[in-house]
């Protein structure tokens, strides 16, 4: 594994499909711009269309702006109707970070609807379409994370921005793995991976649950944070280098928090096979979307 890898290092992509979520801006817009220049076809999925068609305009390449909120499974459903043709990479990038409480369209807690059950509904959906990967964006904050089956989407509990977060990132590295074993126990060679940024200067931030914790953010992204281009390292590489499936890679320097892709560990919880097949059941029940993939 070459330390240090960069986008420059990316193959040929060249007749290659990828969809990318939430890539107007931040990382999703930074991944998506790497994939176009290395020659793939991207289909830009975001939630305003507007500011899609004004991202993609800067990046250039082979680009398509479709609208998908995933804060709505209606929105999830049409986009994945829509499709028509093969799939090769789907990036689950889009994501909120430490909102305050809010619910989406289908009445989830906002971090684990959009974070989690948005792409795991997008994920069955379009996995019928998929011939080579999917990669979803967690983060080092599900470290702290704790799924509770029993309150997922924050009725019961007093709620927690941070503590939804962390959930929801862990969430994403849960059903990273069971996916993998799905495809793995069905004979499919899609293979299914998981990524995290480390520390980088993204828009997430701007978006905390107070304006205490935004200023700390503020702080944080000019003294530790890496850049976005950096950020999106891992995301590439997950998504483009010959890896085993349910791999996870972030930066390679301390803590995870900054530096060049590698193959990274992952919290005791996050590698938990049975809550990640109760976290897949309920999610299935929640959403109201079932994998083609049996368990």
């Amino acid at each position: 594994m070459t330390p240090t890898w960069t986008a420059a290092d990316l193959p040929s992509l060249s007749g290659r499909v990828a969809v990318v979520t939430g890539a107007n801006s931040g990382l999703g817009l930074i991944t998506a711009r790497e994939l176009a220049r290395a020659g793939a076809r991207v289909v830009m999925a975001v939630r305003d269309v507007e500011r899609g068609r004004w991202a993609a305009a800067t990046i250039g390449g082979d680009t398509d702006i479709r609208p998908l909120d995933l804060a709505d499974l209606a929105s999830v459903r049409t986009f994945a109707r829509s499709w028509e043709g093969g799939l090769d990479l789907l990036v689950n990038n889009a994501g909120v970070m430490a909102i305050p409480e809010r619910r989406t369209a289908d009445g989830f807690e906002m971090q684990l609807g959009t974070n989690h059950l948005g792409h795991f509904a997008l994920t069955s959906l379009l996995l019928p379409h998929l011939t080579d990967r999917v990669v979803t964006v967690s983060s080092v904050a599900h470290h702290g994370g704790r799924i509770d089956l029993e309150d997922l989407n924050w009725q019961r509990r007093r709620y927690a921005a941070w503590g939804a977060y962390q959930q929801s990132k862990l969430a994403n590295l849960l059903f990273t793995l069971e996916l993998q074993r799905r495809l793995s126990v069905s004979g499919s060679t899609v293979r299914a991976l998981a990524a995290h940024p480390g520390y980088s200067a993204t828009n997430l931030q701007s978006h905390s649950a107070s304006r205490v914790a935004g200023l700390g953010m503020s702080v944080l992204n000019r003294v530790v944070a890496q850049s976005d281009e950096m950020g999106a390292l891992p995301t590439l590489y997950a998504a483009t280098q010959d890896l085993p499936g349910a791999s996870y890679v972030g930066p390679d320097g301390l803590l995870q928090v900054r530096g060049h892709p590698t193959l990274v560990s992952r919290s005791a919880t996050a590698s938990d096979a049975t809550m990640a097949r109760l976290l897949w059941d309920a999610s299935e029940q929640l959403t109201g979307v079932r994998s083609p993939i049996g368990g």
